[in-house]
Formats: C-alpha cells, sequence, structure tokens
C-alpha cells in the first residue's frame, strides 16, 4: 500500500476540507503532534492491523489517506481490488465516504501506535538466555590463577561502633601513621579545623571530606580507604555511628570480611554506648556485624588517656560488653581486645610507649591485631555476583560505573555482564583497585568497575552484576527466618518496615507470621502466633514495595542475609529461607 506526504496532510483535514487535487504542505496546517493525537483517537477501536502494510519510513509519493471522526481510507490512481474485503475485515465503515475512496486499506495504525517523538523506547528489557542451573556451572582457568596472583590478599575491614566514639580520628591516625596520608594534606586538615574551632577534629577529616560532615562533626556515609600490612592489602570502611545514619552502615559495612569495633573508655560514654540510658549504637552495630556474617572481630577500647590507661576500666569494658558479644553468637576465641588511645597514637601501630599502658598490657598493636586476622574465605566455584554498593561517573571510568565487593566468581576487563534487575548486558572496559588498573578481581575483591554498551538508567545501586548465564533470582516477596532484637513494641502482622538486603533498601510490609522457633533446636514451638515480641525467632511472610536480587542464604549467603528496620531501629535480623515468587526479567 503507498500513500504520500501529501497524502498524510490531507489525511488529518476534515471531511469538508478534502479534495482531489493535491496541494503543497501549508504551515496553517495542525502540528504534527496534531496528527498523531488525532489519529490516535480516531484509530483506537482498531487493533488489527494488515501486516503486510508498507512500514511508514517507505510511504511513497503516488496516492493520498484520507480521515474522518470514524474511518480512515486512502485514496489512489491505482486501486487494490482487495482492499475493500480488507477495509470491513477491519470494522471500516464505507458509507460515510465516497465509493471509489473505501477501496483503500488502513495503514497508518500501526505506525501511529509505535510512532513517537523521543529517541529510545521506554520500558524495553532486554531478552536474556533462560537461566541455567548453577550446579553445571564450572569456573574458568582464569578465574583460579592468573599474572597478579602474587598480590596481597584483600581483606575488607569495617570500623563500627557508638558516635563520637572516634572512629575516624582513628582511621586517620591510623592511615597518616602509615603515610597514606601526606603532610600537605594533614596541614591543611589541621588549618581548616582549627578555623572552624575544631582543631581535634583533623585526623578524623581524612576520612570526613564533605562539608556537611565536617560542619555537623559526624560521619554520615562510609568512607573508604587503603592501607597495606604484611599480609594483607586492607580496605577500610569507615561506618557511620549516629543512629540516623544506620542504613549508611549497613550498606557499606555488609561488604565486610572483619570489624573493628570501637568503644569509648571514658566513664559515662560507654555506658552511653551500651544503651544503658537510652539506645546505644555499640550494641546494635555488634549485632549488626555478626548478622553479616564477621566472624573475627577485634574490640578497640580507645580514649584510654582519658581514664589513665586504667587496667580496672579496661577490665570493667571487657566483662561487660563481652558478654553481650557472646549473646551475639560471637567465639571468646575470635575475638581480640586492644587498648588504645588514636588521639596519641598510643598502641596504634607500635606498641605502647606510655608505661601507664605498657605496664601491664603487652599484646598486641592494633595494626598487628588487624595483621593477624584469619584470612577470609574465597569462592570463585559459582558464577559471578556482584552487588552494587554505588554508581558513580569519573574520567578514568567513564559515565557509567559501579563499585562493590565481588560475593562470588570472578570478573575481567572486555567480559560481558548482566546487570540485574534491569536485564540489560554490558561490557566491562575497566578494572580498578584503589586507583590500580587490574585484568581481573575474583571473589572477595572490592573494586571498581566501568561499564559500556549500557544506559545509565538501567544501573542502581542494589543491583547486582551476574554472569550473563547465571542470573540472580529477582523477587517481590520472601520468606524468612528472623531474630527479633530488643524492642518494646510487639510486631504484628501488617508491619510496614524498611528491610535491607546488601546494598538493596526497599520498603516492605509483614503478610504472614508462619511459625514461632525453638531458639535451642530450631524447630516449630507454635504455628501462626499473633504476635512476636523481644528475642524470639520465627518464620515470616514479607511483601515487597518493589522486586529486590537476592538467592536463599543456603546458596549465597551474601545475598541471602535480611535486616528489618522500623521507625529508625533495627528491629529484626534474619537470612531468606525461600523465595516463593520470582519476577521474570
Amino acid at each position: 500500500m503507498q500513500a504520500s506526504l501529501d497524502a498524510l496532510h490531507e489525511t488529518y483535514m476534515t471531511h469538508k476540507q478534502r479534495r482531489v487535487n493535491i496541494v503543497p504542505f501549508k504551515f496553517d496546517t495542525p502540528s504534527p503532534d496534531d496528527m498523531v493525537s488525532a489519529g490516535l483517537k480516531s484509530f483506537k477501536h482498531v487493533r488489527k492491523v494488515n501486516a503486510e502494510a508498507p512500514s511508514i519510513d517507505s510511504v511513497d509519493i503516488a496516492g493520498k489517506k484520507v480521515m474522518d471522526d470514524h474511518d480512515l481510507v486512502t485514496q489512489d490512481a491505482h486501486t487494490d481490488p482487495s482492499s475493500s474485503a480488507k477495509l470491513d475485515e477491519l470494522g471500516g465503515n464505507g458509507s460515510s465516504v465516497d465509493v471509489h475512496i473505501q477501496n483503500k486499506t488502513p495503514v497508518l495504525d500501526d505506525e501511529l501506535q509505535h510512532l513517537s517523538l523521543e529517541g529510545k523506547p521506554k520500558n524495553i528489557k532486554a531478552k536474556i538466555k533462560k537461566p541455567v542451573s548453577v550446579s553445571q556451572y564450572k569456573a574458568e582457568p582464569w578465574m583460579l590463577q592468573g599474572e597478579d596472583q602474587k598480590m596481597p590478599r584483600q581483606l575488607n575491614l569495617a570500623i563500627v561502633g557508638h558516635v563520637d566514639s572516634g572512629k575516624s580520628t582513628l582511621c586517620g591516625r591510623l592511615l597518616h601513621a602509615l603515610g597514606r596520608i601526606s603532610k600537605k594534606q594533614m596541614h591543611k586538615n589541621e588549618k581548616e579545623a582549627k578555623e572552624k574551632g575544631k582543631g581535634s577534629f583533623a585526623y578524623a577529616w581524612a576520612m570526613d571530606e564533605s562539608a556537611e560532615e565536617r560542619a555537623r562533626g559526624v560521619t554520615m556515609t562510609v568512607g573508604v580507604a587503603y592501607f597495606d600490612t604484611e599480609n594483607y592489602q586492607v580496605v577500610l570502611l569507615d561506618s557511620p555511628g549516629h543512629k540516623d545514619f544506620v542504613p549508611n552502615m549497613i550498606s557499606g559495612a555488609t561488604q565486610s570480611d572483619a570489624a573493628v569495633l570501637v568503644v569509648d573508655a571514658s566513664v559515662g560514654s560507654f555506658e552511653s554506648g551500651m544503651g544503658v540510658n537510652g539506645i546505644g549504637q555499640t550494641k546494635e552495630h555488634a549485632q549488626l556485624i555478626r548478622s553479616f556474617g564477621v566472624e573475627n572481630l577485634i574490640v578497640a577500647v580507645n580514649k584510654m588517656d582519658s581514664v589513665e590507661y586504667s587496667k580496672e576500666r579496661f577490665s570493667f569494658v571487657k566483662s561487660q560488653l563481652g558478654m553481650y558479644l557472646r549473646s551475639c553468637g560471637y567465639k571468646e576465641s575470635a575475638i581480640s581486645w586492644v587498648p588504645l588511645s588514636a588521639m596519641n597514637n598510643e598502641n596504634l601501630v607500635t606498641v605502647a610507649s606510655d608505661t601507664r599502658l605498657s605496664s601491664w598490657y603487652d599484646g598486641n598493636c592494633l595494626l598487628k591485631a588487624i595483621d593477624s586476622l584469619a584470612p577470609p574465605r574465597r569462592d570463585v566455584s559459582k558464577p559471578l555476583r556482584l552487588p552494587i554498593c554505588d554508581v558513580v561517573s569519573s574520567h578514568m571510568l567513564g559515565q557509567v560505573a559501579v563499585c562493590g565487593k565481588v560475593a562470588t566468581g570472578a570478573i575481567r576487563s572486555d567480559s560481558k555482564v548482566l546487570v540485574m534487575p534491569s536485564g540489560e548486558l554490558a561490557t566491562v572496559r575497566i578494572i580498578e583497585r584503589d586507583s590500580s588498573r587490574l585484568n581481573l578481581a575474583r571473589a572477595g575483591d572490592n573494586i571498581a568497575i566501568g561499564l559500556q554498551g549500557i544506559d545509565p538508567i538501567h544501573v542502581t545501586s542494589g543491583g547486582v552484576l551476574c554472569h550473563p548465564d547465571y542470573p540472580v533470582s529477582v523477587a517481590s516477596s520472601l520468606e524468612l527466618k528472623i531474630l527479633v532484637l530488643d524492642i518494646t513494641v510487639p510486631i504484628l502482622v501488617g508491619l510496614q518496615f524498611e528491610l535491607h538486603i546488601h546494598h538493596a533498601k526497599v520498603s516492605a510490609s509483614l503478610v504472614k507470621i508462619l511459625s514461632l522457633l525453638d531458639q535451642k533446636t530450631g524447630k516449630a514451638s507454635a504455628k501462626k502466633p499473633r504476635m512476636l515480641t523481644a528475642r524470639q525467632a520465627a518464620i515470616i511472610e514479607v511483601k515487597l514495595e518493589r522486586e529486590v536480587c537476592v538467592e536463599e542464604f543456603s546458596a549465597l549467603k551474601a545475598l541471602g542475609r535480611a535486616f528489618l528496620r522500623s521507625q529508625g531501629i533495627t528491629v529484626a535480623v534474619g537470612v531468606v529461607t525461600r523465595v516463593p515468587e520470582q519476577v521474570q526479567v
């Protein structure tokens, strides 16, 4: 079926304006937007279109089309005998137009339905291959060995603790002592801190770089820094301690292999962190870090100078906090206790020089305790899973780049990855670790990746980079096994809360409480209880506001841990036991 551009003009003229002779285009006619709008409105009852109709790009200048309120027909010098039948099939009404005009088939419906003034279609997802069973996956040789095998093993170390316990100062002091902060930068920090009346924050500003963090005097986001020990290349994750920023702490510290829990030894401050006079983040952070799967913990008892390096005060802190840590599931053999003063650089990178401390403490300094941590387990035998912690852009990495820790598998430059939950494919352009370019990265490496061949709108924090043949599960409802924390208000069905899974954060609601669990045996002790109270374990079903990338805990621990927060506090921690519904991407 052929038509002309002049016919398009004629098509959208009223019936009275229609005439046989074709006239040149006039600028007082309806705009293209009006044409499309009128065409769509007139053809809303016509859905079936002749499959052999030419596209709008192939329209010829041989004929013209006519449209009134109910009909779209074509007038051409060479009529098609079959066009009347086609018009009847499409529900056309030939009684309102001349007989010779009925001899053409409407062909613009399909084109109008797909006509768009935008450069690219919306809500169109890539077609991905049908998932292959993970049991069929076999790691390739390059994943197991490579030219960068001699590089130090990476250790992701979270620094956590109550607000104002000295975490950022400890990090800044440590980095400065190890030569990771230049004298010029340190002098600049000291000068700016004094000008703002915060001279003691100079070392903290090595980690707290944003203007808002410096103005408020608190860490708000997870700061990242690097330093080397004899056995590890350490990725330092300085986490916020204020209760308002616990979600940021969860998102960042969930990457950790081990942790340093910083507590303030001064009288009143330690008790505040333990929640004696309210809700303290020392307990909450200790519980969360254990829920992340962290087994090895260093307790840095900071500000010992404020209590004259008292052995009795250190013993009191150790006994009070140690009891709680054991209740969280930490083993005594996996906890190291280090008394120190970050501000005075005592027992930080070298053994204590102050005789008030060295007279009774002969253990490791903080740096030696970090270097003595047990090596974390890595798994390259499973398909690639890299939860996206943050989406960035830079001159080196490009316009689309992501940061995160490789949970399982391996990744290398120029390889294809599947970005979930969007289901879009991308190519790995560049891999960086501590501003150094790598050819590949394996499970456990905390890296930045530059991507190409994908629109930035498809890459979001909380997503996951996957092996193209083995996509991660995407779900909008979950079955969880949870442990309720020390709450004062019972948990009821219908509770609205914030669910954290790796770096994803989504609003959710409690749909069902399936059963209570006996914490000693793990077996169900009651079916469908009405509510949950403090320190109870249960199986629940939750409904998510949107889909998230998730795996059952038994399949992949890093993507199977969940944290429930409501009204600014963490009310429960748990694991994903079943994915009842998977969203098809």
